[in-house]
């Protein structure tokens, strides 16, 4: 029996150290990133805290693997996990909202997401992007819709559902105030086209297609001063934190140009991969 339990133990801890082998924290603290708004999240899962006069609002929750740091980090930013009131989602995929569950048992906070993302999230359907990983399904309080927006203490957060990466994925925004000026923040979901996702014929999701174009030509309209997203990496978090530790002024992490730049790459990578596909199905129909 010992042995029996050794083995089952043996392989929870590998399987949660395989999840979080890429959710390790920032080097150092985390940190203030710009006006209320707090970075807690990993090297390149990223978790953001916005705080209130009346409580916390926390976007996103990384994987089951890293919802531990991101305690760990509210906690040594001097907060209380229990002040949180709302949880945010961009998208529902593991490595984004696998943390969720645990953050919401933690908190007691309100579970805010979109109509599209919530059978996901509950674990209701298998993710169309086709992870084999689930991850613990956390009860959605309040569905959110295009427009819709979540406020607390003051301080609002605006939902825009960007559907593709996705059926609910949601790009939230607000505005922040630093040293005497105001800046629109965008908290990007996602347009990646993961290397398994299906854009022709795909029968789980059929509109994905026509959802990746609306929600394309929505952003590009999109005035964004302050360029944050669900990974690091899309946004150069690692050297942008560095220079902010540095005290380099204006803030590093203003940049009215960015996102533009980074809208329109994904959309030539999105056109690529379309072609793509559609060259390979109407190669298999001519054989």
């Amino acid at each position: 029996m010992r042995r029996t339990r050794a083995a089952i133990l043996f392989f929870l801890l590998g399987s949660v150290l395989l999840l979080g082998q890429q959710d390790s924290p920032l080097p150092g603290a985390p940190f203030r990133l710009i006006g209320n708004i707090y970075y807690v999240g990993g090297e390149d899962l990223t978790s953001y805290l916005i705080v209130t006069p009346k409580g916390l609002i926390l976007l996103d929750g990384g994987s089951a693997a890293l919802a531990p740091v991101i305690k760990k980090n509210i906690e040594q930013l001097g907060f209380r996990v229990e002040d949180i009131r709302y949880l945010l989602n961009s998208h529902a995929h593991m490595d984004h909202a696998g943390g969720l569950a645990m953050l919401k048992k933690l908190s007691g906070a309100k579970m805010v997401a979109s109509e599209g993302d919530r059978p996901l999230l509950e674990r209701r359907v298998s993710e169309q992007s086709g992870d084999r990983v689930s991850f613990l399904g956390v009860q959605v309080d309040k569905v959110i819709r295009d427009g819709d927006e979540v406020e607390l203490g003051g301080v609002s957060l605006h939902a825009l559902i960007t559907p593709g990466h996705t059926p609910g994925c949601t790009t939230w925004t607000m505005r922040v105030s630093e040293d005497g000026k105001k800046y629109d923040v965008v908290f990007f979901c996602s347009l990646s086209v993961l290397e398994h996702t299906r854009l022709v014929d795909n029968k789980a999701y059929p509109q994905i297609i026509s959802d990746y174009e609306s929600s394309y030509a929505r952003l590009k309209q999109l005035h964004c001063d302050v360029f944050l997203a669900p990974h690091g990496s899309f946004f150069n978090l690692k050297e942008k934190s560095a220079l902010l530790r540095k005290g380099v002024h204006p803030n590093p992490f203003v940049d009215a140009n960015e996102f533009r730049w980074f809208v329109a790459a994904s959309e030539r990578e999105f056109r690529q991969k379309l072609a793509e596909q559609r060259g390979s199905v109407s190669n298999v129909n001519t054989r």
